[in-house]
């Protein structure tokens, strides 16, 4: 079949992918074709190849050279999910050595690893040991781990060096192998570092593994300490983080619990729209189809800030079917006759907000925000309206990550709200400020009301929370940008009938060792409940502090 007239313009003005070019003035060999097929897609080599200023005799070279191509060229490799091989370009099997930290920041780390395989150096088996004891959530970390190896080499005697099955467990995903360090020879340390380090020994074993092993095509180290994966790529050893705990790789991908409307939405959704209104209350509802609305979420909260000056459009999605949507107008807290225990929205976001705590229908609720954008104050405000006023619930309950921004300070002493209470100074603070709100009532009616609002605010720690059930409490969770996806977990099944549950925090503001903001328990809790006609969440954009506080938040 001859080939088509070579077009007048170059490869460059056809804006056609640059490859390597085949040699087509002798018959090029079948590692030149494979070469070449590796790196890009067939159609492209056949589109480099007819744009070629080459001669008749070449261009029919080229057929040629095609035809051989499909019948060389392997087949495009299919990208597994798993995150440690993102960076890998071909379906290359691999061997990853884990460091300690990794498997004490997510026991299920050796399963999450799919068709690769998992080296533990002994090193990592001692340090596990060394951190079981205690309560803390890294001890409690290391023990699970410890069981599930217990599980894995169970009956497997003298099989350690053909490798245990990961999948032995139940483990589908994980089809790799486990792989103990068990040739306990001096491992040659890299020149320079010191002796008796676990880490140089992690390092000395990678190396070893990686002048020794050819079964693999490249062998990595996982770890979570930034300074290991820096000795290891400064000594020219392969190194990677651990992936897999991330709910989103960049921060601007999570979900903002609200939706910009283009200025065409109504030219193109309001053809067929049905409109009408809930006499009691005044709201309006909108059911309305277009292109825009799979983007949607359920709970989501849409807006169209108008240009002339006339009322913008909020509301909140409702419902979601195919390409329809249901949209409920929103309820304006920045009126003061819609106050909350004093309290006005500032802004759009703040309504939002408002609208989520003050509705008896979702149960969580998930607020983020820098510093001074009103999470705790609004968090309280729509607390004490539906505990003292409308006595929808019994009791507000708060806790808190006890993280230490500086040096810790040691014990405190008294009971467990004495000693919550250093943490909760933001709550005593907010609570200053809904007081004050109240002048007609003097200073003995303020205080009368402080004593009642006290006897209605628990302080609790999370070290207890186990085990608990709440029953028509508000629940409010302060810093939770601190926790694990496994302590918000734990916190969230204590939920009992009539529970309502707010978790507050900033993701940019993390105190606890080896959590990102990719891998926060409050990331992992904003990605699963998106969508979920129960829950809600906002990203508070703009601080209300003071002019200072939004100066510095914005210069420093």
């Amino acid at each position: 079949m001859p080939l088509p007239p070579a077009p007048t313009q170059t490869a460059d003005e056809l804006n056609l992918p640059r490859i390597k070019k085949l040699d087509l003035k002798k018959p090029p060999t079948p590692k030149a074709i494979a070469t070449v097929a590796e790196e890009v897609e067939i159609e492209e080599v056949i589109s480099e190849a007819v744009v070629m200023d080459s001669p008749p005799q070449a261009r029919h070279l080229a057929q040629e050279t095609i035809n051989k191509m499909k019948q060389v060229a392997p087949a495009k490799p299919v990208r597994s999910n798993h995150k440690n091989r993102r960076t890998s370009a071909e379906n290359k099997l691999r061997l990853f050595v884990l460091d300690t930290n990794v498997l004490m920041h997510d026991p299920s780390s050796l399963f999450r690893f799919e068709e690769h395989d998992v080296y533990l150096p002994m090193t990592t088996l001692e340090e596990l040991d060394n951190h079981k004891k205690g309560m803390s959530e890294v001890a409690r970390n290391a023990r699970m781990v410890s069981r599930a190896l217990d599980e894995l080499i169970d009956d497997t005697s003298g099989l350690l060096d053909e490798g245990i099955p990961l999948s032995k467990l139940g483990n589908k995903d994980a089809t790799g192998k486990l792989f103990f360090q068990t040739d306990l020879k001096e491992m040659k340390l890299p020149e320079g570092l010191p002796e008796g380090k676990g880490d140089n020994m992690i390092l000395s074993v990678v190396r070893s593994l990686q002048e020794s092993n050819k079964n693999y095509d490249e062998v990595v180290l996982v770890s979570k300490d930034i300074n290991m994966r820096i000795k290891a790529r400064a000594l020219g050893l392969p190194a990677e983080d651990y992936f897999n705990d991330q709910v989103l790789e960049d921060r601007d991908l999570m979900y903002a619990g609200v939706l910009a409307l283009p200025v065409d939405f109504w030219p193109k959704h309001g053809k067929a729209m049905e409109s009408w209104s809930d006499g009691k209350s005044g709201t309006m509802y909108y059911r309305i189809t277009g292109p825009i609305v799979p983007s949607m979420m359920v709970n989501q909260f849409v807006y169209q800030e108008n240009t002339d000056g006339s009322t913008p459009f909020y509301a909140q999605v409702k419902e979601i079917n195919g390409k329809t949507a249901l949209l409920q107008t929103l309820k304006d807290f920045s009126h003061q006759k819609n106050n909350v225990w004093s309290i006005t929205a500032r802004n759009r976001e703040q309504n939002f907000a408002l609208n989520l705590l003050m509705n008896p229908e979702v149960d969580f609720v998930t607020l983020l925000g820098q510093a001074g954008t009103g999470k705790t104050l609004l968090a309280l405000a729509a607390g004490l309206e539906q505990v003292l006023d409308s006595k929808r619930y019994n009791e507000i309950i708060i806790t808190r990550a006890t993280v230490p921004v500086g040096e810790d300070i040691g014990f405190l002493p008294g009971t467990e709200e004495e000693k919550m209470q250093p943490w909760m100074g933001a709550f005593d603070d907010n609570l200053e400020v809904l007081h004050r709100s109240d002048d007609s009532a003097g200073e003995w009616g303020r205080a009368a009301t402080q004593e009642l609002i006290r006897s209605r605010i628990k302080v609790k720690s999370m070290n207890f929370m186990r085990g608990r059930t709440f029953v028509s409490k508000f629940v409010i969770i302060d810093e939770a940008q601190n926790l694990t996806p496994k302590q918000m977990k734990t916190l969230i099944t204590r939920a009992g009938p009539g529970t309502k549950l707010i978790c507050l925090g900033n993701i940019a503001q993390i105190d606890t060792p080896y959590l990102t903001e990719g891998s926060s328990g409050l990331t992992y809790v904003v990605d699963r409940f998106k969508g979920w006609r129960h829950g809600g969440h906002v990203t508070l954009a703009r601080g209300e502090r003071s002019r200072l506080a939004d100066h510095a938040a914005d210069i420093l």
